[in-house]
């Protein structure tokens, strides 16, 4: 099978072409009868006990990004009267505004697809217990507003654009969870995770700083790795000349995989606590995912010379008809990436070690004692990973006001943007149906990315026994 580096070197289209995914739907976590609450915090319980609908039980797929799809893929100004392409890249030189919507300082992209297999929870052993079976990806990428500004060919004739940072990864999670009552007041949970991976890959370019030659050369200095573990993969590599003079050297160009398999082992474990003040005050707190894997091989690509010549980025149109606009034209962005990179394979480096990321989750609810139906909840999450840490504050209205429906809806102030969020929950005899969004999907593209850059989506089919 072959395959393009456009989700690991890419670190713009590699982030926007991703399978879009998300984090668990924070929206649910005041929400009592949410069944995958134990996600956020392994100390919440349920009621009764229940087990999922084989793959549609939570399913939870998004994107968070400090910048916008259309900040990416613009309109071209030469349609219809000197192109034949409704779209372009921002790189285009006839945009008068083609930095539009980047931040000044580090642009991210943050993405968590989960999709559980099989759950289940019940009573038992002076608790509440949890089994699941769950499929976890995630892609990230750190780019600095300089690296844009280089790419769109300014007037500057030296840049000096920092570290550039994109991973993703893959991998199969075991999770055993208990939670009990200690006392009338506090409740403790925990969860212990075993990881099989299937595919980890990051690249890093760090000190990379771009001084003009002349008119069409670039001199870049970067220290470069690319690091991929997975079954089956090796770099492909084409000759390039260095010199006027003729010297060559090897430089990866694709990558290829045939098969696929075990990549890797690890564990992580979950810890979390309730604690209520009064009959109106609840307060909580969890992490999650405080662990790592370890990976069998590491196929590792570098950039021996730290200082080489680059062509500079080059805008390609767009085709906007049928198909997906931005893998029409991914592998001539590759490509440009892939030349900027300069990286040549060194070949398998061994095992190697890495995070997988930790959440923390601090929470305190309110019941309104005049309507004691509905409980405001405000909510603090920390993501620690590396360069790919955020933060966010939101606060949320939670109502039950049947048997057989409870709701939430949410405001959220995070490192990306300003959002909404809601939680519908149906909740029958024997039977529970959950949607919700921590960010709106609103207007979508072709290859259903959220325009704004931030949308996720959660639903789930569950048996309540």
């Amino acid at each position: 099978m072959k395959m393009r580096l456009k989700y690991t070197i890419l670190a713009v289209t590699a982030a926007l072409t991703m399978p879009v995914a998300a984090q668990e739907l924070q929206t649910g976590y005041f929400s009592d009868k949410y069944l995958y609450r134990h996600d956020l915090n392994p100390a919440f319980a349920n009621d009764d006990a229940y087990f999922s609908i084989p793959l549609l039980g939570n399913l939870n797929v998004g994107m968070l990004s400090n910048f916008r799809y259309d900040d990416i893929v613009r309109d071209n100004p030469l349609y219809p009267d000197r192109s034949n392409k409704k779209k372009t890249s921002f790189m285009n030189p006839y945009l008068s505004n083609g930095l539009k919507g980047f931040s000044s300082g580090d642009n991210l992209v943050n993405g968590r697809l989960k999709m559980t297999v099989l759950s289940a929870g019940f009573k038992k052993w002076g608790g509440y217990n949890t089994v699941e079976l769950n499929v976890k990806a995630a892609a990230n990428a750190s780019i600095p507003y300089k690296f844009f500004e280089f790419a769109v060919n300014s007037d500057n004739r030296r840049f000096d654009i920092g570290d550039i940072h994109a991973d993703a990864h893959a991998y199969v999670e075991l999770a055993l969870g208990h939670s009990r009552q200690v006392d009338d007041k506090l409740r403790l949970g925990g969860k212990v995770k075993l990881l099989v991976g299937a595919a980890n890959a990051s690249v890093e370019l760090q000190n990379v700083v771009a001084d003009l030659q002349d008119a069409n050369k670039w001199t870049v200095s970067a220290d470069a790795k690319s690091q991929v573990s997975m079954k089956g993969f090796k770099y492909l590599s084409k000759v390039k000349e260095y010199n006027a003079k003729g010297g060559t050297y090897s430089h990866v160009n694709d990558v290829d995989v045939d098969g696929a398999g075990v990549s890797g082992f690890g564990a992580a474990v979950d810890f979390g606590g309730v604690y209520q003040l009064n009959e109106d005050l609840t307060l909580s707190a969890a992490i999650q995912d405080l662990g790592a894997m370890l990976w069998t091989n590491n196929y590792m690509a570098a950039n021996d010379a730290k200082s080489f010549t680059f062509d500079g980025f080059h805008d390609v149109s767009i085709d906007s008809g049928s198909g997906n606009v931005l893998d029409d034209q991914a592998d001539s962005y590759t490509d440009q990436l892939l030349d900027f990179a300069n990286l040549r394979d060194k070949g398998d480096d061994g095992s190697r070690i890495t995070g997988i990321g930790a959440t923390v989750n601090v929470g305190a609810q309110y019941v309104v004692p005049s309507f004691r139906m509905l409980r405001l909840g405000l909510l603090g999450t920390a993501r620690i990973d590396g360069p790919y840490t955020w933060t966010e504050g939101r606060l949320s209205g939670n109502i039950s006001p049947v048997d057989w429906f409870d709701g939430s809806v949410s405001l959220a102030v995070n490192s990306f943007a300003t959002s909404f969020g809601f939680l519908a929950n149906f909740h029958t005899k024997g039977f529970n149906f959950f949607v919700g969004m921590d960010h709106p999907l609103g207007t979508v593209s072709k290859e259903f990315i959220p325009i704004s850059g931030n949308g996720n989506v959660a639903f789930g089919f569950n048996v309540v026994l």
